[in-house]
């Protein structure tokens, strides 16, 4: 298994250690930007430039499939503490983030860990997920502002059916034993094919609008320091 797959293994992993105030940080914020699609919880990983969350054009490891088909994580977590030198803290939002929605994350800010990554599922979808796929973290007071698409991870095939469709939407499994494109790629969106309304569900890339800022805990008294060292 390459180091680019390992960590798709930490997408939910704890972090690394309790964040306290005054500690350092980077602020993750995350608009849903479709009319139909909801994000399942969403992780921020940081970590070295050594290390990717996938390929596009290559097999997404079983820890990513799991995100993409049903938003279970679990699997990742056990990865975690085998990357201790190339994965920082790790930090995740809680619950749905549905269509016009905005959602703040912030994750812990460690000196070589300056790239920064995410993934969420899109639901309803068979095996849609939303990521940043390593992209520098902003130094002193910059603001990153870039947007996310979405990607199929090629491991179920796109049946739309809502028996294989997790969540509020269509309440099927997630795990499913056909196989789809064998690769990860941008994903089509939804085509009205069998359950869903291309009306009500499809959308058009990006999905996400994503702005990234560095910050301190309440006991700095500061949101934007110039420390460029970490």
């Amino acid at each position: 298994m390459t180091k680019q797959a390992l960590l798709a293994g930490l997408v939910l992993a704890t972090l690394a250690g309790a964040v306290n105030a005054g500690d350092k940080f980077y602020d993750v914020t995350i608009t849903n930007m479709t009319r139909g699609q909801s994000f399942t919880p969403i992780a921020v990983v940081t970590h070295t430039d050594e290390i990717s969350l996938f390929t596009p054009g290559a097999p997404a490891i079983a820890e990513i499939v799991d995100v993409a088909e049903s938003g279970n994580v679990a699997p990742l977590a056990s990865l975690a503490a085998s990357l201790p030198e190339l994965v920082g803290p790790v930090a995740t939002s809680e619950g749905l983030l549905g269509p016009g929605e905005t959602t703040t994350i912030r994750v812990g800010r460690e000196g070589r860990f300056d790239q920064i990554s995410f993934v969420a599922m899109l639901i309803p979808t068979n095996d849609t997920f939303v990521a940043i796929n390593t992209v520098a973290a902003p130094k002193g007071k910059d603001v990153l502002r870039l947007n996310a698409i979405a990607y199929d991870a090629g491991s179920e095939v796109n049946d739309e059916n809502c028996a294989n469709i997790p969540g509020p939407v269509c309440g099927g499994v997630g795990l499913a034993d056909d196989d789809g494109e064998g690769y990860v790629h941008v994903s089509g969106g939804i085509k009205g094919i069998d359950s869903l309304d291309p009306v009500d569900y499809d959308w058009r890339n990006p999905v996400a609008s994503v702005t990234i800022v560095r910050a301190k805990g309440s006991d700095d008294g500061d949101d934007g320091d110039n420390d460029d060292k970490d």
